[in-house]
């Protein structure tokens, strides 16, 4: 199934030779796909307040960005072209969007962000543009023209809400039918412009900024460290300018400063809950009428579980890490942990011991009796 998804590559050699490397048109990459809801399924959605939607207008210089929730009033008024409604974390909202994104398996979920979708009229567009990280572009309903560039001149326009590159110099052009997919790598300029009523489903990658990365880390040594000592200068002598500080101080303030070190145990702790942390604006719903533990158990040892769509559980060694928390399971339980860390779901039977660790994850709404 992955072969066919990459063209007939295999996973290795598409990470190999392509991954992060070169663009990839792969025609009939899911065979028989025209997509996973229908554009009234998709205003329903954008208009709830715990889904994040944007409606884009425009073209050319000239673009409108409003954010949801949105109203039926709202899409009455609009123009039949030139505009293009933006759903994003499907896959938190619906099981086959969930299903959809396994497919992408062959990258570790550390990596993965969500899946967005995109409905647009004739000529929609979100404008030329690039992307600071991987994506895959999955053509459902309709037809969508794509064009793409490896121009280095990544200027963008100024006084518009999106950002829209200033020049753009396509390179290749495709229309994508239902099933299609383009692959593209960080910083590949492309523009998509709906040749019919269309939707594209986006499955996007996650690429933190070296700058929040390291404020990240520091946010986590500022809660774990504890270093001992205090200022103190008992053979201060008298300075010719009370206003400067000295060198003796400056001195002993770096030798003080000297003393935040980390390792790499450090390092993995603080990447394990980071890019396990939900972003801010995803809520877990606990169950509105929770099983006891007893029919939990029950079912569970019947059916098996599987993580809430919204849950993220990695790994590193033997510690584990879900939705920013970490945990350092038993022996017996890592293998488990892994498989369902890997899969996201976990079939019975697992030893004993899991049952208060899973039972408290369903109670959060972390993790669901397995409805597959």
């Amino acid at each position: 199934m992955t072969t066919a998804l990459l063209g007939g590559l295999s996973p290795a050699r598409f990470l190999r030779d392509i991954w992060h490397k070169h663009p990839l048109l792969i025609r009939n990459a899911v065979p028989g796909f025209s997509g996973l809801l229908s554009p009234a399924g998709m205003r329903q959605l954008a208009a709830r307040d715990d889904v994040e939607s944007r409606l884009i207008q425009g073209s050319g210089t000239h673009w409108q960005l409003d954010h949801g929730p949105f109203g039926p009033g709202d899409f009455k008024r609009l123009p039949g072209t030139d505009w293009t409604l933006l759903v994003q974390s499907l896959n938190h909202v619906l099981p086959d969007a969930d299903a959809l994104l396994a497919r992408f398996d062959f990258i570790p979920h550390a990596r993965l962000d969500d899946l967005m979708v995109s409905y647009a009229v004739p000529g929609g567009s979100v404008g030329p543009h690039f992307d600071s990280y991987d994506v895959f572009l999955l053509q459902g309903q309709g037809h969508r023209r794509w064009q793409i560039s490896t121009q280095t001149d990544l200027a963008i326009l100024d006084g518009v809400p999106l950002k829209i590159l200033r020049r753009f110099e396509a390179e290749d052009e495709w229309v994508l039918g239902p099933g299609d997919m383009l692959y593209l790598p960080p910083h590949v300029a492309h523009h998509g412009v709906a040749v019919d009523a269309c939707m594209t489903y986006s499955i996007g990658f996650r690429a933190p900024a070296t700058e929040e990365l390291a404020h990240g880390f520091l946010m986590h040594l500022q809660d774990t460290l504890a270093l001992e000592g205090r200022y103190a200068d008992p053979d201060l002598r008298r300075q010719a300018h009370p206003g400067e500080i000295g060198r003796a101080m400056l001195g002993q303030i770096e030798g003080m400063i000297a003393q935040i070190k980390w390792s790499r145990r450090d390092v993995a702790e603080f990447a394990g809950r980071y890019l396990s942390e939900p972003k801010p604006n995803v809520l877990f719903d606990p169950p509105e009428a929770p099983l006891s533990r007893a029919a939990f158990n029950k079912q569970a040892n019947r059916a098996g579980v599987a993580l809430n769509p919204k849950s993220r559980l990695l790994f590193t060694g033997k510690r584990f890490f879900i939705n920013g928390e970490a945990f350092t399971p038993a022996a017996d339980e890592a293998v488990a942990l892994q498989h369902l860390a890997d899969r996201r779901r976990l079939a019975p039977p697992w030893p004993a011991t899991l049952r208060k660790r899973f039972y408290d994850w369903y109670a959060a709404g972390w993790l669901e009796i397995d409805a597959a």
